[in-house]
């Protein structure tokens, strides 16, 4: 058993929150039992994600995409009242953390994409949004055939990406945001990388890939964002002693 507000320091210290503006709150948004003994992490705070936590047994839920957003209205819609009922008649505490967990050069989203793939994260800033850089630009010394590229990809998010393959025969490098990141392919370009994978495609994704030279690999905003979450969950319950759950609600987006 731990105490969640240790818990949850420990995790607002480790992905620096304070150093980043976002579009929602990062951190507690949801105050349930003082005492935790199981956590469970997913990718978004939606009711089939708090309803399978509480099901779980799980006293916290961690996930990438919180409750509380800009884009919200500020009065409670029905469905927001019924996430919020179901997690406070369940003690179920609920934290997110969204542009930190992307940017973490450990086990954020981009990093643990760029390590499954066999690329050494570059000391160099990519893809910044509200002021901070959430990207990783990778490169390895072996390179690799596209078609080798993409089957990596399949294997490490669960689902086989859309793909521009417009880029060259022997790929060293790439960039990576996860998510909805199809906007910076042109930030990529520029660099004259590779390969850029995101989550989410776009309309002009196409014709930026083709016109720019590389590969466009986008598998899904949600497989792209299972990595980071689950890790911390894992973290945390090696660090407390208490067990952990991923809730896997697998969306096609």
């Amino acid at each position: 058993m731990a105490a969640r507000e240790e818990i949850i320091a420990f995790c607002d210290e480790l992905l620096e929150v304070a150093g980043f503006d976002d579009y929602g709150p990062n951190g507690l948004q949801l105050p349930g039992s003082d005492e935790v003994t199981r956590v469970a992490s997913g990718v978004s705070a939606h009711l089939e994600s708090i309803e399978r936590a509480r099901d779980a047994g799980a006293e916290l839920l961690l996930a990438h995409h919180g409750l509380f957003w800009d884009f919200h209205p500020r009065s409670l819609s029905e469905q927001m009242a019924a996430r919020l009922r179901t997690a406070f008649d369940a003690g179920l505490s609920i934290a997110g953390y969204h542009l930190p967990l992307d940017a973490h050069r450990e086990i954020g989203n981009n990093a643990l994409l760029c390590h499954g793939l066999g690329f050494e994260p570059a000391e160099l800033e990519f893809a910044t949004v509200k002021g901070r850089a959430i990207g990783v630009v990778g490169r390895r010394s072996e390179a690799l055939e596209p078609a080798a590229l993409f089957e990596a990809v399949a294997e490490l998010v669960g689902r086989r990406p859309l793909v521009f393959d417009a880029g060259p025969a022997q790929i060293t490098s790439i960039g990576i945001v996860s998510g909805a990141g199809s906007s910076e392919i042109n930030a990529a370009a520029a660099l004259g990388l590779d390969a850029f994978l995101t989550g989410e495609p776009a309309e002009h994704a196409m014709a930026d890939s083709r016109e720019g030279g590389l590969h466009y690999l986008a598998a899904g905003h949600y497989a792209t964002e299972t990595l980071g979450i689950r890790r911390l969950g894992e973290l945390v319950a090696e660090r407390f002693g208490v067990e952990h759950v991923f809730v896997d609600v697998s969306n096609p987006i």
